[in-house]
């Protein structure tokens, strides 16, 4: 299992990233301000606009590095990355089974259903907590439905159909699992572009980590992030990243969304309206948001699959993993992450 590795959040917008040696060097108005050894970091996220030097790109390409461009509010610009890793038979086998309607429909149900399943881990551990709420339990009970409708799909049509509805049924009552600071902190649903509250802001943001981390893991074992089996192919997208990330959205982003509003490590000060770019994280929001998105991806789970001590930062690279496994037959089926 590979050690986790730091990940260097550039928050400055006015920041430039560049290269000394085997060192990233982060400087301001050409003035330095931080540096790192290039073999402690295994991905940079930066945003702003200032950009990076060749020299830099080179460092990370030869070091198996991400480097990805984020604006200053978050939305996702591009992603760097050196030569393409892996056994190119892994990759073909990849392509032909994406061509394979049968097996990408499979793999889309055994998603789609992960989903689901921890949207409903999420909000039974609500009522197993903080007690029973006739609303949240009627929405247990309809996501159980809903995700053995997804598994029963019989095209990917259908199938996007009963993760929709599923969506609406958990997004209609996430309010419920705001604990404190309700007030200050109104959710009326998914808003995407803009985000229309500071909720949907940091979702927004987390998504797109989270997607980032799993492309990076992708191209680590060898697959391609662009090729998957349920979004559909565009230049551009991540389709695979996209896909696996599905699994991932309950437990890696909606629950680090909740924690940071209920233990009020996040307030209404954090956030701003700005025009066309509807409520963002300020710089401080942001800082916050980040480190603490870190010190999350340092503590560890046992993998319900593995059975064994995983650090959640490296969540995405075992699905990865498991994900080659099965492409090669090395394994029977996909396991999905379910949370318990």
């Amino acid at each position: 299992m590979r050690k986790l590795l730091n990940t260097l959040y550039v928050t400055t917008p006015e920041a430039y990233l560049s290269k000394d040696g085997q060192n990233i060097v982060v400087s301001v108005r050409q003035e330095e301000v931080f540096r790192i050894p290039a073999i402690n970091i295994e991905a940079i996220v930066t945003f702003g606009y200032m950009g990076a030097s060749p020299g830099l790109m080179k460092l990370c390409g030869e070091s198996g590095i991400a480097l990805t461009f984020l604006s200053p509010n978050g939305r996702f610009i591009s992603r760097v990355q050196g030569a393409v890793r892996g056994n190119v038979l892994l990759r073909k086998a990849q392509y032909s089974l994406a061509d394979d309607e049968e097996w990408s429909l499979h793999v889309a149900k055994l998603m789609i259903a992960a989903k689901i399943q921890n949207y409903r881990s999420i909000l039974r551990r609500y009522c197993r907590d903080y007690g029973g709420c006739q609303e949240v339990e009627a929405a247990v009970s309809m996501l159980e439905l809903n995700k053995n409708r997804a598994l029963a799909a019989s095209d990917k049509n259908e199938l996007i159909g009963f993760e929709g509805m599923a969506s609406n049924i958990y997004f209609n009552v996430l309010p419920c699992l705001i604990l404190n600071q309700k007030e200050s902190f109104p959710f009326n649903g998914r808003s995407r572009r803009p985000p229309g509250d500071a909720v949907n802001a940091m979702l927004s943001l987390a998504y797109t980590l989270i997607a980032n981390d799993i492309a990076a893991a992708l191209e680590t074992v060898g697959l391609d992030p662009y090729v998957g089996f349920l979004h559909s192919l565009r230049p551009g997208r991540t389709s695979l990243a996209l896909d696996m990330m599905e699994e991932f959205r309950a437990y890696l982003g909606d629950r680090f969304v909740l924690s940071l509003i209920n233990k009020r490590q996040i307030t209404p000060k954090d956030f701003m309206h700005q025009g066309d770019y509807g409520v963002v994280l300020t710089d401080n929001g942001r800082k916050t948001f980040l480190t603490a998105w870190q010190n999350r991806k340092r503590e560890t789970i046992i993998h319900p699959y593995l059975n064994e001590k995983v650090e959640i930062g490296l969540l995405p690279h075992v699905q990865a993993l498991m994900m080659a496994r099965y492409i090669r037959k090395d394994i029977d089926d996909y396991p999905v992450f379910l949370i318990k």
